[in-house]
């Protein structure tokens, strides 16, 4: 079936991956177009996608925009993207393989064969289920999402998770444009604002395992914005109508 699966890949000095996690997600088994929304990286990232474009011409596609503008705003372009080119099922997925493209299969089933809305590849909804990551990471990743569940309410074990099926409906109905925050953050307020629609959300178990090439993204100030940010989030919920859809 035309466009029915995209896979959202944002990148930032990714050239040590690219090739690998596109050849990856390009030859499983159940077809995925790919989209890579790139942001100028200066190590040649792009130059590399629009040579395997030439390889898979019909499912890879790329998006370059001037400058690093964050992992939020990559992952609203490549919505808006999805939903103008009208497919059904749309993944947010890391360039580094800490997220193994195998489960993308997995996530779009909990979704279409299951009927959920969302699917989380969720680190801790059946322990915790990290690899190579230093274990004060591990623990503030872990209690940050206790954090996430205390002030919000919202009952999902992983809300920083950043690889995730949408199915196409409910992008269509936040208003991507009002989506805030850029880092950590942004995964929490998707996640809410999904849920505060009433859409159905399913946590499927995954591996995260930490990248072995490149540089990460981490910092400081997404740490900072998803703690503050919560707050935020939660704050001017209280104040908004959310029109329930199921």
């Amino acid at each position: 079936m035309p466009n029915e699966r995209l896979v959202i890949i944002p990148t930032y000095n990714e050239k040590e991956n690219i090739e690998a996690i596109l050849r990856k997600v390009l030859l499983l088994p159940v077809e995925f177009h790919v989209l890579v929304v790139d942001d100028g990286s200066p190590d040649g990232t792009a130059e590399i996608v629009t040579r395997l474009q030439s390889e898979f011409p019909e499912k890879l596609h790329l998006e370059q925009r001037s400058g690093k503008l964050g992992l939020g705003t990559a992952y609203i372009h490549g919505f808006k993207y999805a939903i103008h080119h009208q497919y059904d099922y749309v993944f947010e997925m890391d360039a580094d393989f800490s997220h193994n493209p195998e489960d993308l299969v997995r996530l779009y089933k909990a979704c279409s064969e299951e009927g959920n809305d969302m699917a989380v590849g969720s680190r801790y909804v059946n322990g915790v289920n990290v690899v190579n990551w230093p274990m004060g990471r591990v623990l503030m990743s872990y209690f940050a999402g206790k954090y996430v569940q205390l002030i919000t309410g919202m009952p999902i074990n992983d809300p920083t998770a950043g690889f995730k099926c949408y199915k196409r409906k409910v992008l269509e109905t936040l208003n991507l444009d009002k989506i805030k925050f850029v880092g950590y953050a942004f995964q929490i307020e998707m996640k809410f604002e999904t849920w505060k629609h009433g859409f159905s959300i399913k946590e499927e178990t995954i591996i995260f395992t930490d990248r072995t090439k490149g540089q990460s993204k981490m910092s400081i100030g997404i740490f900072q914005e998803a703690l503050f940010g919560v707050l935020e989030i939660k704050a001017k919920s209280l104040f908004k109508h959310y029109k329930l859809v199921n």
